[in-house]
């Protein structure tokens, strides 16, 4: 079943110079459901721009077309929750009111349910938060506020997740550990997930199809599949001879670009 798909996506911006600049230009992929989906490529390449647009955020020029489950999308979908590259967290609310904040936006009141309240404490035992309920974003390492964030988007039960370098700020050892425990959760709740990184190694490890994308204007370049077997955090899979394989191909491909 298709989750999303992109047909001949173009997205154009006015240039302070005058005249379009061309992000994207005929961009055409499908994410079937269930897939962990990642997109790679340059700076500059339009890979934000595709997941601000796959959340309905923006809209494709005239000509392309995006649609969510075989229906055309059109603004933001129940169905999918975002994590964007800032998290975002509201420094005056507790981590159990930031995490309930996407539940009061999809309901639009701000009152919450029992059964509301119990899945937000769930969501955080989920990501390993149990006991930081009360506490604030300040007080919290970046690793712990990174969790809150995708607590976030996972308390919506969204059938598509979409990741915008969620991890490109922190530490490598952190950074690390939250791409196992990502895995271990999408593992659960069996989400269709959207990822945008510039980490290959990321990129593989996580992924069961790696996206590459030229230069801007942002064009699929090469599609690689990821045959290594999960769960990855289960054995080394960084030290597979197809993990190098795959890297090596990755980056050439990307190296062209640059």
């Amino acid at each position: 079943m298709r989750a999303l798909d992109f047909a001949h996506i173009r997205k154009s911006y006015e240039s302070p110079a005058g005249g379009p600049l061309v992000a994207l230009e005929d961009f055409s992929l499908t994410v079937d459901s269930g897939r962990f989906v990642t997109v790679v490529g340059p700076s500059g390449c339009g890979k934000t721009t595709l997941l601000r647009m796959a959340a309905g955020l923006l809209e494709p020029d005239a000509g392309g077309a995006i649609r969510l489950d075989g229906e055309p999308l059109a603004g933001p979908s129940p169905k999918m929750s975002m994590v964007f590259q800032g998290i975002g967290l509201m420094p005056w609310k507790s981590i159990f009111d930031n995490v309930a904040l996407g539940l009061q936006l999809q309901a639009h009141r701000p009152s919450l349910t029992g059964e509301e309240r119990e899945r937000i404490d769930a969501t955080l035992a989920l990501v390993g938060l149990t006991g930081f309920e009360r506490y604030y974003p300040h007080q919290l390492s970046g690793g712990m506020q990174q969790r809150v964030g995708l607590a976030r988007a996972l308390v919506r039960q969204p059938e598509i997740l979409l990741m915008d370098e969620p991890f490109g700020a922190l530490d490598a050892q952190t950074r690390t550990v939250l791409q196992d425990e990502l895995l271990t959760l999408w593992s659960r709740v069996k989400s269709t997930v959207l990822f945008i990184t510039h980490d290959l190694d990321e990129a593989i490890y996580l992924s069961d199809s790696v996206v590459i994308m030229s230069r801007r204007p942002g064009r699929i370049k090469q599609v690689l599949e990821v045959s290594l077997p999960r769960p990855r955090f289960s054995y080394d899979a960084r030290a597979e001879p197809e993990f190098a394989r795959l890297r090596s191909i990755a980056w050439q491909s990307i190296k062209e670009e640059l």
